[in-house]
């Protein structure tokens, strides 16, 4: 009889796994821009602005792609001064 469990360990495991990052303080930062983007978004949608909605999604979206603090503080202050412009401009 075949054991299930060897085989499993002789699969040839995704990339993915090894690029994910468990750094706690990463994890919770990435929960903040989820929030607030969550929020912009609801706004956005309800009072019919596109510059909140749009940066909504793209707060609740990008902690998915950066890799460690640095990365994830600053795309979110990007998002925020983008956001910000916008507004400023009257969009």
């Amino acid at each position: 009889m075949h054991d299930d469990r060897l085989a499993w360990q002789l699969l040839p495991k995704p990339d993915i796994i090894y690029a994910m990052t468990f750094d706690p303080t990463w994890l919770f930062l990435s929960l903040i821009p989820g929030g607030v983007g969550f929020v912009l978004f609801v706004y956005g949608r309800k009072q019919q602005r596109w510059p909140q909605l749009a940066a909504g999604l793209l707060f609740m979206a990008y902690p998915y792609f950066t890799s460690g603090v640095g990365s994830l503080v600053g795309v979110g202050l990007l998002v925020g001064v983008a956001l910000w412009c916008a507004v400023r401009l009257g969009w």
